[in-house]
């Protein structure tokens, strides 16, 4: 998914770059309603995370390979104005330091993979979990699907920058079908990812979960049961033993 220099003419990529920017300056206020004394030091483990599982590659098809993006599940964690910034700061040092993404690309890379990739994931795991059942199941389901749908679609924007603006000597037709068909299978991936990562923070601090809150707050509003909170009956006295 990492766009590198050279597959966007100029204007393209000035206008991605543009769009990053505007998206990365609304996360940074948005940011100030997510960051609490949780959120913050679990913004910086999400970024280190998702920096090094997207480090690694699995293969897909036909000599090709995937990795996590990691959008749907850093706004599931963090919140969704937090998790543009956790992906713009992965982003940016991976083209600084490791040359994954072309240093012109950045703001194409931040667009897909933290504007798209995030909006597209949480949007779909808000709208699933207003519909699904309550409960750990219902939230690990939105999760995964909205994580399934992040990659895809972020796939699909590339094609359509690359219909726009791309340069290099290569069809759009071949484009969307390698785009569209590879990540769908790495989609897959994505969505089993995001849902053992929940799933596995939620069996041990679902306090660290924002996406998971509202379920901590039905559980502290549910009502207690008939005898909860009433004192004990005294106990019987005990017989006293005719001499």
């Amino acid at each position: 998914m990492h766009v590198p220099d050279g597959y966007l003419d100029a204007a393209t990529t000035a206008g991605t770059a543009a769009v990053a920017a505007a998206g990365v300056a609304l996360a940074l206020r948005g940011a100030r309603r997510e960051l609490d004394e949780r959120t913050a030091p679990m913004a910086g483990l999400t970024a280190a995370f998702v920096f090094a599982v997207q480090m690694m590659n699995f293969p897909v098809a036909y000599g090709t390979s995937g990795h996590l993006i990691g959008g749907a599940l850093t706004a599931v964690l963090v919140g969704p104005w937090t998790a543009v910034l956790c992906m713009t700061v992965v982003l940016l040092v991976q083209a600084l330091v490791f040359a994954d993404g072309g240093l012109t690309a950045v703001g194409t890379n931040v667009t897909l993979m933290g504007l798209v990739a995030v909006g597209v994931g949480y949007g779909a795991f808000r709208l699933l979990r207003a519909v699904l059942p309550a409960g750990r199941t219902g939230l690990l389901a939105a999760a995964g699907v909205g994580a399934f749908l992040s990659v895809p679609v972020a796939a699909l924007v590339f094609v359509g920058l690359f219909g726009l603006g791309g340069v290099a000597d290569v069809s759009l037709g071949s484009v969307a079908v390698a785009m569209g068909g590879v990540h769908l299978l790495i989609g897959l991936g994505e969505a089993a990812i995001t849902v053992a990562v929940l799933g596995a923070v939620l069996a041990v601090r679902p306090d660290l979960v924002r996406g998971a809150r509202h379920l901590q707050r039905a559980t502290a509003l549910a009502p207690r049961s008939e005898t909860a909170g009433r004192p004990a009956a005294p106990a019987a006295p005990a017989p006293v033993e005719a001499r």
